[in-house]
């Protein structure tokens, strides 16, 4: 049977594949953190504090005060073993306490990093924020749709600094995918396609509580701020991720990071509707959130976008988004960037291979009359190339040095409260959908649900 193509002319002139043509090209990225720190001067360092010192919490501040001229200088919490914690970390001298308001009426502190669970991110962010704090605020940037608009409107009242931690934004790695988007070398974008999957108890929030656990060493009442109110559950305040009084389920969790990384990619305000499907397949131990969930997004660039997070998967934990363009895919798989160019066919191609032979000769005279071949040398150009961070790259650093350098200078971040709350309010578009059962509408420009 005759067929042919552009592709079929390649195979025949031993051409493998498009990537062999010029074959693998590897490139090593610059990181800018890799440079030698500069001094600070000793009136220019930056003193913070840590509201929600839990895991995340601490991760965030170990990463933070890498960051030259920055110090941590207090720190609050609703559990005592945390507290403690952290005078063990950063020196006895750090003050401590369950009441953020006290660390807010320091005129010592310039910032603060916001770790706590996501019911508590809006107050505590205002609070700060009305209190002449600039802000780091842990991703989701919302728990409510209302938590948005209150926000965005402190953050320009007070002209403080509001920057959401979804680290990606300021990933090396991410630029690069920026860059190469723009400059079209995977062409026209029409899908996207984005996974964050997890195997381990750990993966799915089950987080050991301490054997202390008690009223006496949580401060449960302050936990549960505007959730309802219900006698001490120590499963609850060490594990909240798993209910959704107090956080957002896999899409605040981790559907913000896939939407934060492809808006900034693709430069898109948003998608337009999304809808979404999901369930608790495997931990059925009291949560009230889904532990699979696949969603699907429209936007009006003219690509969807697809998410899933999978917390039943039997392999490794892996996280990625694939980019396909009408000339390639672009992937992007831990701390590296990939393009696969695959130019589009210029010919329609025939299938012939049922006509008769007069028919068909004469066809194929024709087409090579209208479509000459070219040497696969002349083709245009294609292949693989393959773009790395440094070995030991941290895209969390970046994303503090960058949060510092904006306190410093009073420029808005990338990642400002209306970038967040976009991301957010998109992801959590996944929540919405599965509750109603229906397609749910989103203005990403107006920041409202339609």
């Amino acid at each position: 049977m005759h067929e042919f193509n552009r592709r079929s002319f390649l195979k025949a002139a031993g051409a493998a594949s498009a990537a062999t043509l010029l074959g693998p090209r590897v490139h090593a990225l610059a990181a800018a953190q890799a440079a030698p720190a500069q001094s600070v001067a000793a009136n220019d360092h930056i003193q913070i504090a840590l509201i929600g010192a839990g895991g995340q919490g601490q991760s965030d501040t170990r990463t933070a005060v890498q960051v030259p001229g920055v110090k941590l200088v207090a720190a609050a919490d609703c559990y005592n073993g945390r507290l403690e914690h952290a005078k063990e970390i950063w020196g006895s001298d750090i003050f401590t306490t369950r009441d953020y308001n006290e660390i807010l009426a320091r005129n010592d502190i310039d910032a603060v990093i916001v770790a706590t669970p996501d019911h508590w991110h809006k107050q505590a962010a205002v609070d700060a924020m009305k209190a002449g704090k600039d802000v780091y605020c842990e991703k989701p940037m919302i728990h409510l749709y209302g938590d948005g608009p209150e926000m965005i409107e402190t953050a320009k009242a007070t002209g403080r600094i509001l920057q959401i931690g979804s680290q990606r934004v300021s990933s090396i790695i991410y630029a690069k995918a920026k860059e190469l988007l723009a400059s079209g070398a995977i062409g026209q974008l029409n899908m996207v396609t984005a996974h964050w999957d997890r195997n381990s108890a750990m993966g799915a929030w089950d987080y050991t509580i301490p054997p202390d656990a008690s009223p006496e060493t949580c401060d449960w009442p302050r936990f549960l701020g505007t959730a309802p109110r219900i006698p001490f559950n120590a499963e609850q305040f060490f594990q909240w991720r798993k209910w959704k009084a107090y956080g957002s389920g896999v899409a605040g969790d981790l559907f913000v990071h896939l939407f934060s990384g492809t808006h900034f990619i693709t430069g898109s305000n948003g998608p337009t509707r999304g809808m979404a499907t999901g369930s608790l397949r495997f931990w059925k131990d009291g949560r009230d959130v889904a532990d699979v969930v696949l969603g699907l997004f429209d936007y009006r660039e003219g690509f969807n976008l697809n998410v899933r997070v999978n917390f039943v998967d039997g392999g490794e934990e892996s996280e990625g988004l694939v980019f396909t363009g009408s000339e390639g895919t672009m992937e992007i798989a831990g701390n590296t960037v990939s393009v696969n160019r695959v130019p589009r066919e210029t010919e329609p191609g025939l299938h012939i291979g049922d006509f008769a032979e007069a028919t068909q000769k004469a066809i194929l005279e024709d087409y090579a009359r209208k479509y000459p071949r070219t040497h696969p040398e002349g083709e245009p150009a294609a292949g693989y190339e393959k773009y790395v961070a440094p070995a030991g790259y941290s895209d969390s650093y970046d994303h503090f040095k960058n949060f510092f350098h904006f306190v410093r200078t009073r420029q808005q971040p990338v990642e400002d409260a209306a970038f967040g709350y976009r991301a957010a309010g998109a992801a959590l578009l996944s929540n919405l959908s599965m509750d109603r059962s229906a397609i749910v509408n989103w203005d990403p420009d107006a920041m409202k649900l339609v």
